[in-house]
């Protein structure tokens, strides 16, 4: 039985995403585009759990990373999890609320 991220020590997160990131690499070399979105996912999620939540703010803007141009700005943080909006580069702001893993979110934006 699979064990959750949230009940990992730091050493084991720092290893699972070690392990994920190999396993990306190999099917990234044999084209599977599917197994590399599954463990690009399983990635973000390991590592959200190594980030500090208290370095995240809500109603701040985030890059996202991966998604060029696009920022993120925060409504709510639940867990390991950002909640809040999508905005585009010309500054709007999508309707649907969404969470977002926060090993997603980049720099903070002014």
């Amino acid at each position: 039985m699979e064990r959750r991220y949230s009940t990992y020590t730091v050493e084991e997160l720092r290893a699972e995403v070690a392990q994920l990131k190999e396993k990306l690499q190999k099917a990234e070399q044999w084209g599977n585009v599917s197994e590399y979105e599954i463990l690009q996912r399983k990635m973000q999620m390991a590592a959200a759990y190594l980030v500090n939540p208290a370095d995240f703010a809500k109603g701040e803007r985030y890059e996202l990373a991966g998604d060029p141009g696009q920022t993120f700005e925060i409504t709510y943080i639940n867990g390991v999890f950002a909640w809040g909006h999508r905005i585009n580069l010309l500054g709007q702001k999508f309707e649907t609320e969404e969470a977002m893993p926060l090993s997603i979110l980049g720099d903070k934006q002014s």
